[in-house]
């Protein structure tokens, strides 16, 4: 038996506006759109602090359906107990200014959550972390977008006569706005205007939706006003706030289509970073002088060449260049190039860091420029990171193959190993394993100070002579020095079995462990400032 209300509400007119289907075909539409449009934005927002790896879109997609199945259940009910569209509109509102606050509330809920877990867990921070943020942001806007869909079917159908060609129209409009919400952020907005913007443009698109609608039944005066204040106040809050809000003065913020990219810059030095939790992933030395980072510890492989000064080299995963740089400084005959996939990147390291424009570099993912080059090289260093994760393209056995059919005859293979890890399943030892399985000869060796591991893998026999007798060449004392501490720390390689291949190579999972391990490390510290001060000393 229905309630009285329900029986009051089906008796009640629908709006004009809603007579006509296109209307609700157009509303299924942009929520299609803006729902993919928040996933991608969410991926954009949580990249700069927990990374954008396989885990972290996990973590996305799943929480993301979860609000839409909670969505589809709760507007299929709230349908049929109250088929009015007034509510829908309602929760469309509502909807649009809380995806128009994302960004300003987004950044302050990850700073809070992280500051929260710093004092509550000891294990998988970033995974926790990432959760939390997408439950406490993005699961309830979604939730209220997954309410439009089975509401709008108690609205089309008008019969059991035409139902199957109604909710397919539906289905349609919805899955097409779905493949326009995938491209236009990646390949228009979020390279244009950025991620806050891209996260308004979509609120504005479905605030707009629920405006027509009330304006045209003229009602809900209440509701679309103060919708409307709410989002110009985040229309001005949102773009604001930048990622790292708590840091003052930097020289760069923004975004690629790959990065969120920021400069810094002091007397001595530029900064490169493309993660706001994770310290540097570029320096440039003013001076001109070795850099003190794993870029001066790299610089031993052209030294296991037979002839460093006219080597030809080749940097995969270029950045700012300051290895390149360092090369050529170094050995005046030499040659470099590099290959790197942001031309944003790029474009700061010739704005920033002084990167010359007769260094070639190609704008392309690095395994794909080597399927496509025909030329071999002395010395290729890898050097390619995905925000804080290897790509997993760039780290099998097929693409080593790649690399050494790109060596000349006593070529060397250099690779920057972040996250250093003892494991011997680690990121690192499945690295090293899988390059064994391709090289004769491996060495390894620790760079003081950091988490970072430098790989020497060449098919030569005679590279460490080669080594020592060009170092002790030198005429630069400072390299010479600096190849002076190299040396002894060298150490070959004792392979496993751990391979891994373009079909299993599970680098998200491996580098998530190690980053698990260092931040664990680094928060003994923040507990402590905590247990001594309190939330004080985690603000200091």
């Amino acid at each position: 038996m229905k309630n009285k209300n329900s029986k009051a509400a089906e008796k009640k007119p629908l709006p004009r506006i809603l007579k006509n289907k296109w209307y609700l075909y157009m509303t299924e539409f942009f929520a299609g759109m803006s729902v993919m449009a928040v996933e991608l934005g969410a991926s954009r927002l949580l990249a700069p602090y927990f990374s954008s790896s396989q885990i972290v879109w996990t973590i996305i997609i799943g929480t993301i359906m979860i609000a839409m199945a909670l969505g589809n259940i709760y507007g299929g009910r709230s349908a049929d107990k109250n088929p009015y569209p007034d509510k829908l509109y309602g929760r469309i509102l509502i909807a649009a200014v809380w995806i128009a606050a994302v960004p300003f509330i987004g950044k302050l809920a990850i700073a809070g959550i992280a500051g929260l877990l710093v004092v509550t867990i000891n294990t998988n921070f970033l995974i926790w972390a990432a959760f939390i943020t997408c439950m406490v942001v993005f699961v309830y806007p979604l939730f209220l977008l997954g309410t439009v869909t089975p509401s709008l079917v108690k609205y089309t159908v008008d019969s059991l006569d035409d139902s199957g060609r109604t909710v397919g129209t539906l289905g349609a409009a919805n899955t097409i706005g779905s493949i326009i919400g995938t491209f236009v952020p990646t390949f228009i907005s979020i390279p244009a205007v950025g991620t806050a913007v891209t996260f308004l443009i979509f609120a504005g698109i479905m605030l707009v939706i629920g405006l027509v609608y009330f304006i045209s039944s003229k009602r809900g005066a209440a509701k679309t006003a103060i919708a409307s204040v709410l989002f110009i106040v985040c229309c001005f809050a949102s773009p604001s706030m930048g990622f790292a809000f708590w840091e003052k003065g930097l020289t760069y913020e923004g975004e690629s289509v790959y990065n969120y990219l920021q400069v810094k810059d002091d007397d001595e030095n530029t900064y490169l970073s493309t993660n706001v939790l994770f310290g540097v992933q570029s320096v440039y030395v003013k001076s001109g002088e070795l850099s003190d980072m794993y870029y001066d510890y790299a610089m031993a492989a052209p030294l296991m060449t037979e002839s460093p000064d006219t080597a030809d080299i080749l940097v995969l995963g270029m950045g700012t260049g300051t290895y390149a740089k360092q090369c050529l400084r170094y050995f005046s005959g030499a040659k470099a190039e590099g290959v790197e996939i942001d031309e944003k990147i790029t474009d700061l390291a010739h704005k920033y860091f002084e990167l010359p424009e007769d260094i070639k570099v190609t704008t392309y993912d690095g395994r794909a420029f080597l399927a496509a080059c025909d030329k071999k090289y002395d010395v290729i260093m890898v050097d390619a990171y995905q925000d804080i994760t290897i790509p997993f393209q760039m780290s099998s056995v097929e693409f080593f193959t790649l690399v050494k059919d790109h060596l000349n005859e006593g070529g060397v293979m250099v690779v920057n190993m972040n996250m250093r890890s003892e494991s011997a399943d680690g990121i690192n030892g499945c690295l090293a394993d899988t390059i064994s399985s391709v090289f004769d000869n491996v060495v390894t060796v620790d760079v003081e100070y950091s988490t970072n591991r430098e790989l020497f893998a060449t098919n030569s026999d005679e590279f460490m002579d080669r080594f020592e007798a060009n170092t002790a060449a030198l005429k630069q004392e400072d390299l010479r020095r600096m190849m002076q501490i190299v040396r002894p720390e060298l150490e070959p390689y004792t392979a496993g079995d751990h391979i891994l291949t373009d079909d299993k190579a599970p680098v998200e999972l491996l580098g998530m462990k190690v980053i698990d391990d260092i931040i664990q490390d680094e928060l003994v510290y923040y507990k402590e400032a905590f247990k001594e001060k309190g939330i004080k000393g985690l603000l200091e």
